[in-house]
């Protein structure tokens, strides 16, 4: 499917340009995520995951919504907040917010999307501030790390809170590396997206002496 046939504003369909939407992408769309459905997108590194996020928070901000992005690291939140200012900053307002925990920094409710860390986010809702109620699509990113040790419990009840404050908010949760997606899937009761393809063909092998062997098929 071509980006030019995609329903949405001509703005967005200028900045996207000509080209294919990615198999994962086309997935995400056939399963309604501008609709407003949420979904489970399961696909390789550079796949095309964050585009679909993108895209779901752009149609939240044409119904009137915040939308909001959610990363582990502060690294990938200044990147993705980088990039998304490039992209999207002539269509809406961008803030990125990583800083002091303990601030409710009331100044983001001027903006339309908001990058943050899970712990960031969850200190904004523990200082129950005042835009949360216009937040309308949340796409959690590395959304595998709910099984990790450390940044899991966060994570875990940041969408729970989340999804219980906004019972109509969109989820569109990224991840390359799920090992029970379907169940993940089933708990955020979202749309399950999956796909093995790739932009570069992956090889294994084993390295011995200087020389790769090579056993097993491009994936």
């Amino acid at each position: 499917m071509q980006f030019s046939h995609l329903p949405l504003d001509k703005r967005i369909l200028d900045i996207l340009g000509k080209g294919e939407l990615r198999p994962c992408q086309e997935k995400a769309l056939k399963k309604g995520v501008l609709d407003g459905r949420s979904v489970l997108v399961c696909s390789p590194t550079a796949s095309g995951k964050t585009l679909v996020g993108e895209l779901a928070m752009l149609q939240a901000l044409k119904q009137g919504k915040k939308a909001i992005y959610v990363v582990p690291l502060i690294a990938l939140a200044s990147e993705k907040f980088k990039q998304f200012k490039e992209q999207w900053g002539s269509l809406c307002t961008i803030a990125l917010s990583v800083g002091d925990l303990d601030s409710s920094s009331t100044d983001l409710g001027r903006h339309d999307v908001i990058v943050c860390t899970a712990e960031k986010m969850d200190s904004l809702v523990r200082h129950q501030v005042k835009w949360l109620s216009d937040v309308g699509c949340l796409v959690v990113d590395e959304i595998h790390l709910l099984n990790d040790h450390g940044r899991g419990p966060v994570l875990e009840v940041l969408i729970t809170v989340l999804r219980r404050l906004l019972p109509k908010l969109q989820i569109v949760g990224l991840s390359a590396t799920i090992g029970n997606p379907e169940e993940l899937a089933d708990w955020l009761q979202a749309e399950l997206v999956r796909d093995t393809w790739r932009p570069v063909p992956l090889h294994q092998g084993v390295y011995v002496d200087g020389k790769i062997e090579f056993d097993q098929p491009a994936k």
